[in-house]
């Protein structure tokens, strides 16, 4: 199994503007999804990884995100262990996202 791949936010604009763009996978609560979210995001927070991974899709590659990019890195990481070999971990997270790629999303 190769290294995990962690990509920065301009990256992931990049390949969300691509015609076969990854599926980003939102592991964080739903009070955090309250203040931002990235739109079209799956939202499957940290705890309910296991019980949902069957719903996740398996023809795309997937980009975990969470706040800073540590509990997505452990998704990431959790995933590739269960087979899964397309995913990626956002460095950074969202909060890399707001600061880099959109200055007008709130942030916490």
């Amino acid at each position: 199994m190769s290294a995990l791949e962690e990509i920065d936010p301009p990256e992931l604009s990049r390949r969300l503007a691509a015609p076969e763009a990854p599926v980003v996978v939102d592991v964080r609560e739903p009070w955090e999804l309250d203040i931002c979210r990235l739109p079209d995001s799956v939202d499957v927070p940290l705890g309910e990884l296991p019980g949902r991974i069957m719903s996740l899709p398996a023809d795309r590659p997937l980009v975990i995100l969470c706040h800073h990019g540590m509990r997505s890195r452990r998704a990431a990481l959790w995933l590739r262990a269960q087979g899964i070999e397309r995913v990626s971990n956002l460095r950074g997270g969202i909060d890399a996202w707001a600061r880099t790629v959109d200055p007008g999303m709130r942030t916490y």
